[in-house]
């Protein structure tokens, strides 16, 4: 099977969507499918382009078996609504351009975040004369609406429009929750259509036996007990909530609250926390993905935080899985489905979102009793091996798309 998959972000970017499609395109490939990727020229979060890459109308390159193709792009950071969207769709025309030129396709998966990198495999499917498949990692523009990025109604309305036009027009539409859905399905797609492929975790990778080396990382860790957060320093997390857990517990000497990441947040983040004068804060910049089993190795405790609003009761932060593979404990600020799988896997205390006198509480219950602590993580690593590992969810999706193209399913 010949897969062409479209999406904004990949390795060596690190965030969730660049981990999913390398971990997923990677699985096809052993599988001995020809898998071809289409994405930027890497420079999320900061607009800036990663050494040894340049902006060219395009380059190629192989990761992993996997060809990779990067298209010129509209360089612009992960902050400022009006540069993103601009760089968003400038993708869409690239792709679009580009499909005569890309080899064969059967099957034209295209993932969302962002929109419109969703959009274009629809483009590109049609002139790949391609099955398409719409991956759906976020509700958008829900997702932009929820976090106060889009305010004008027409505008609303008009990507409505456009969002279910892409559910109906799909052969085939992948969420990475269950919570999606019945918003898809309340958008015209019938329930066949509709399969549920959650994020899961390279359980190889994210190693709970590597060595713990706090120097290696920040000398200010040494000695503490560490609660981390690590990723996307966005509008939708609400990490002000960090900062007041950490002046709460200024007079916990052993405890280092640890945040790693970048976007569009960090800037105002770093200012406050310097304004705070908080000394129980370590801030570092994004590491590359292989920094991160080291970066996990140092955290007793993982942080998993959004705001309070009813659109994230349908998300589940890729943190999570990583952080139970880890056999890290969590502290969960996030209502609805990523609350129950927590609870599920008795991984660690759930609490209200943006409450940083529940942040700071539960940090200290877990800093106290180890044993507690050591348990969640336990549970949480066991309940990821059952369910979460990576490659078999990327064979239950490889199903999907066998299914689609005729060929035969074992």
């Amino acid at each position: 099977m010949k897969i062409l998959f479209l999406t904004h972000y990949f390795y060596p970017e690190v965030n969730a969507p660049a981990a999913r499609t390398l971990e997923h395109c990677r699985a096809w490939v052993d599988a001995g499918h020809e898998v071809t990727v289409v994405t930027c020229v890497p420079n999320h979060p900061k607009g800036i382009i990663y050494a040894g890459y340049k902006n060219a109308l395009y380059q190629s390159e192989v990761k992993d078996g996997i060809k990779v193709y990067r298209l010129l792009t509209l360089l612009a950071p992960n902050a400022g609504f009006l540069k993103r969207v601009c760089n968003y769709l400038a993708y869409m025309f690239m792709a679009i351009f580009a499909a005569p030129f890309l080899p064969k396709a059967d099957v034209v998966i295209s993932t969302s975040p962002q929109f419109f990198a969703g959009l274009a495999g629809y483009f590109v499917s049609r002139i790949k004369r391609a099955r398409w498949v719409l991956e759906i990692r976020d509700l958008w523009p829900e997702s932009a609406i929820a976090v106060g990025a889009i305010k004008n109604e027409k505008l609303v309305r008009s990507t409505e429009a456009l969002e279910s036009f892409m559910y109906r027009k799909a052969d085939a539409v992948v969420s990475v929750t269950d919570s999606f859905v019945a918003h898809i399905s309340a958008r015209g797609v019938s329930e066949s259509r509709i399969h549920v492929i959650k994020n899961g975790v390279d359980l190889a990778f994210y190693n709970p036996e590597v060595a713990r080396d706090a120097a290696a990382i920040d000398g200010r860790l040494e000695g503490k007990y560490v609660a981390a957060y690590v990723g996307t320093h966005g509008m939708a997390h609400a990490l002000d909530t960090v900062l007041e857990a950490a002046k709460i517990l200024k007079e916990r000497s052993d405890i280092v609250f640890l945040m790693v990441g970048d976007g569009a947040e960090k800037e105002r983040l770093v200012k406050l926390c310097a304004e705070m004068q908080l000394q129980n804060v370590v801030m570092l910049d994004q590491k590359p993905k292989e920094a991160m089993p080291a970066i996990w190795a140092v955290t007793d405790v993982s942080l998993v935080l959004l705001k309070k609003a009813d659109l994230f009761k349908t998300v589940l932060p890729s943190k999570i899985v990583e952080s139970m593979a880890m056999k890290r404990p969590i502290v969960l600020g996030v209502e609805g489905e990523a609350q129950a799988m927590v609870e599920d896997a008795a991984a660690g205390i759930c609490i209200e979102p943006e409450s940083a006198a529940e942040l700071a509480a539960a940090v200290v219950a877990l800093a106290d009793d180890r044993d507690r602590a050591t348990a969640y993580g336990e549970a949480g690593r066991l309940f990821v091996e059952a369910r979460f590992d990576r490659r078999k969810l990327a064979s239950k999706m490889e199903k999907i798309l066998l299914g689609l193209v005729g060929e035969k399913v074992d």
